[in-house]
């Protein structure tokens, strides 16, 4: 069978990519690490007339602001897995990452495709989600900032205009008594998540709630965060079991997951109380511990 053709242009700066797309439209396609776009190539789901490769823009250095690290959008995962600062910093970032498909997918990987691609049984657009992190987009007028929740819409789809680009992702680190968990099941090593779930607990002083964010992926069209109303039941609280198995079966009740060829809407659900509750309770020990690097 003959690929379907398409043409080809490098470009080295998110400028010169904006310019790009600008010129040729719906009908071209960003690629960087690849490990999404050439699979839907393959299978002729995505037949763009242009792949501009922004490879030759680099990565650079993963920064510490302090309150928040500073990640070029082409920095792989298996450079957030490897990162002293990430683990150091945001070590559910860096546990996520671990998670991603395989060595070979995570050496080519981009965080900047993963947020881009939009799938939502992503590891990594789970994680910033529940984390509140933001990003930078580049179009034809400049640069704007968004909340991932905000870039994420529905199914591989976002915000992002056919002209934009994202260039930056910036990643709220963890203070001092907060504590983390990211935890997912899969058919199988390397597969897809069936559910996934981040959860960051924070405690005060006297060893109570003081706040909390909580996403799950795979189980709705986009990374699904827990709404306020519900993680409010913990707030002020001592994280006891029966208090976050309460709270996890609250929130898995509000899904309405789909059956398909891996698991049921219904497993799905229950899963997600399952892994919820766990994740909750490996967060708040590890806060407990001060355990906000890694394990």
């Amino acid at each position: 069978m003959v690929a379907a053709p398409f043409r080809y242009e490098r470009v080295s700066s998110f400028d010169e990519a904006v310019w790009a797309l600008h010129e040729r439209g719906e009908e071209a396609k960003v690629i960087a690490g690849g490990q999404s776009l050439v699979p839907m190539l393959n299978l002729r789901v995505a037949r763009p007339e242009w792949l501009i490769d922004i490879n030759p823009v680099g990565a650079g250095p993963i920064e510490d602001h302090g309150g928040y690290l500073r990640l070029p959008a082409l920095t792989r995962h298996r450079a957030i897995e490897e990162a002293e600062v990430v683990w150091r910093r945001c070590p559910i970032l860096a546990e996520a990452a671990a998670h991603v498909g395989n060595v070979r997918t995570r050496t080519r990987g981009t965080l900047g495709g993963s947020l881009a691609h939009a799938d939502p049984s992503g590891e990594l657009p789970c994680v910033a989600v529940a984390l509140g992190a933001e990003v930078t987009v580049q179009g034809p007028d400049g640069a704007r900032e968004v909340s991932v929740d905000d870039l994420l819409v529905s199914y591989f789809t976002t915000t992002l205009a056919a002209d934009e680009v994202v260039a930056e992702v910036r990643v709220p680190t963890l203070g001092p008594r907060s504590g983390w968990s990211f935890l997912e099941m899969s058919r199988r090593s390397s597969d897809w998540m069936v559910v996934g779930v981040a959860a960051v607990v924070e405690l005060d002083d006297d060893g109570t709630v003081a706040a909390g964010s909580v996403a799950f992926g795979g189980v709705a069209e986009r990374p699904w965060p827990v709404p306020a109303e519900v993680l409010a039941d913990l707030l002020g609280a001592a994280p006891e079991e029966a208090l976050l198995q309460r709270v996890a079966e609250r929130a898995a009740a509000m899904l309405h997951p789909d059956d398909d060829v891996h698991a049921s809407g219904q497993y799905r659900r229950r899963l997600a109380a399952v892994l919820g509750r766990r994740a909750l309770a490996e967060a708040a020990a590890r806060a407990r511990g001060h355990g906000g690097s890694a394990p």
